[in-house]
Formats: C-alpha cells, structure tokens, sequence
C-alpha cells in the first residue's frame, strides 16, 4: 500500500467526515452521541491529515450572514420533521 503524500491542494471540512461517519453507525443500528467524550473534529482532522488530504477550517461559516446561515439550518431541519397525518410516525 503506497502512503498518500497530500499536495496540500486538497481540503475538506472534519466536520463533513463527523456527519458521514455519524450517520453511517446510525444506518447501522448504532447510537452514536456528540460531545460527551470531547470535540470529534480534531480526530475526523487526523484522519483527513492520514489519508492525504488538508483538515480544511471547520468555521468556514465565519464571514457569511448568520441569518442565512439560521434559514438554512431550519430548512434542513423541517426536512427531518415528521409529515404530520401520517398516523402518528
């Protein structure tokens, strides 16, 4: 197996590798929990760094309207509310 050398060119935000993996054990019956053992981007970053690829910053929301940023959070969140009338699912 050759060891990845990373250019440098590359980025993704650690947070992105959390959500995957999160929701992976989830679809597998897993109950993964957030926050009570410490801060999971800072090993999600070691795992970008291991496979060649730049932890890219995880705040890279700063600078945008936080407005926007809250519009966007609840359009997502609607999508995970439950249909209302769909006999109590």
């Amino acid at each position: 197996m050759t060891e990845g050398k990373g250019t440098g060119d590359e980025c993704f935000n650690p947070w992105s590798v959390v959500h995957l993996v999160f929701d992976h054990l989830s679809a597998q019956g897993l109950h993964p929990v957030l926050g009570e053992i410490g801060d999971p981007s800072v090993p999600a970053g070691e795992l970008l760094k291991a496979l060649g690829i730049e932890p890219g910053d995880p705040s890279w929301a700063r600078g945008q309207d936080p407005t926007q940023i809250q519009d966007q959070l609840a359009e997502l969140r609607s999508l995970f509310d439950p249909v209302q009338g769909e006999g109590g699912r």
